[in-house]
């Protein structure tokens, strides 16, 4: 996927923050993330014992994609950071990090946390931004608030010794504020998609002085995400014209906001490695364009992937039934609604892998996922 431009990134930023996404405390053991389903009861079959549908635009009813573990295996257990580690960062600025005892990494993905925990540097994170929100973090405290803002006096209240974030979180001069306080922050690439999960990883590596980790950690997501690819080909109807059409609707009812997300929003790379067809892309939305039912009717998606929290906000599928337009697409037609946790569907990091794999299950062969645990 191409960079993301600044000002998409900024629009998307002002969105997610006007909405309060990810709102909510992280999950706890052996339930999945924001669906309220008991993932100790589902057991993940292999591919070699799941029957995918025969044509999936024919299914109806909505289903939940789910990890039933949402851990992050390390690269390694025993990193051994290489400092000081002088890096230049995404702005041009040079950087020099001295020691990584204390790390926050903070964006508005949950990206750069998760990535940490991947290199093997977990027991070094210090504190969380609201959109991390896997197992092992869920213990660390948040630094951000409800709309995603950074907060100084909580930040340096945690004495980081480097701070990872991007331009997806603001204000700015809380940065500037860190850096007059002698805390070295290293700006990354805000670019999400699959295409940037190495890069992303190599600038987290380097500025922590783990960059044979970085290597290693790279390969491993890279040979994961290819495997997976590998397996939806085989599932995936071959023929264009039979492959699911689909919409990400990013919702969130109690703030009025609603966005479908087309063209360098990360969801189209997310489409795409699904081997179906971004019909918001294809009718030439980019970013984040918001809903009208005139959108829809140009998509016509047969399938609407959203953020569990924002499928609940309103209201379940029944809900979403009643925002504009989506009850005439095909999708609404069929209730066909897959949702996931807010924590995991565009987190592009290590966990890109297991991602794609349990939305594919949920796209091409739901009956070996649970039912939609945000109502039906």
């Amino acid at each position: 996927m191409s960079a993301v431009p600044r000002r998409a990134v900024v629009v998307v930023a002002a969105v997610l923050a006007l909405a309060g996404c990810t709102a909510h405390a992280a999950p706890g053991p052996g339930r999945a993330s924001d669906a309220g389903v008991d993932t100790a009861r589902v057991a993940e079959l292999p591919w070699s014992q799941v029957t995918p549908l025969a044509d999936p635009k024919a299914y109806s009813g909505p289903s939940t994609a789910h990890l039933t573990d949402a851990d992050i295996v390390p690269i390694t257990a025993d990193a051994r950071p290489v400092l000081p580690a002088t890096v230049t960062d995404n702005q041009g600025t040079r950087v020099t990090v001295t020691s990584v005892e204390r790390i926050l990494a903070l964006d508005l993905y949950g990206t750069l946390a998760a990535t940490v925990y991947g290199l093997g540097l977990g027991d070094r994170l210090a504190g969380r931004d609201q959109s991390t929100g896997f197992p092992a973090a869920r213990h660390l405290p948040l630094v951000t608030g409800g709309a995603h803002v950074l907060n100084a006096e909580a930040i340096l209240a945690l004495h980081p010794t480097v701070v990872l974030t991007d331009t997806t979180l603001g204000p700015w001069d809380v940065i500037l504020q860190l850096r007059d306080a002698g805390v070295p922050v290293v700006v990354t690439s805000s670019r999400r998609g699959l295409a940037g999960v190495g890069e992303l990883t190599g600038q987290v590596a380097a500025a922590l002085g783990v960059s044979a980790e970085g290597e290693r950690l790279t390969a491993r997501i890279g040979a994961e995400i290819d495997a997976v690819r590998a397996q939806i080909a085989r599932i995936a109807p071959a023929a264009p014209d039979r492959r699911l059409r689909v919409d990400f609707l990013y919702a969130r009812g109690q703030a009025g906001v609603f966005y479908l997300f087309g063209r360098d929003s990360g969801a189209d790379s997310l489409i795409d490695a699904l081997a179906a067809v971004d019909v918001a892309t294809q009718a030439g939305l980019a970013g984040f364009t918001p809903l009208n039912a005139e959108a829809l009717a140009t998509t016509r998606p047969d399938v609407i992937l959203m953020m569990t929290a924002g499928l609940e906000s309103v209201g379940g599928v029944d809900g979403a039934l009643k925002l504009p337009g989506v009850a005439q697409t095909p999708a609404g037609q069929h209730r066909r609604i897959v949702d996931m946790s807010d924590y995991q569907i565009l987190s592009f990091g290590p966990l890109s892998a297991r991602v794609l794999d349990a939305l594919a299950r949920a796209l091409y062969a739901p009956a070996s996922v649970t039912v939609s645990g945000a109502g039906q």
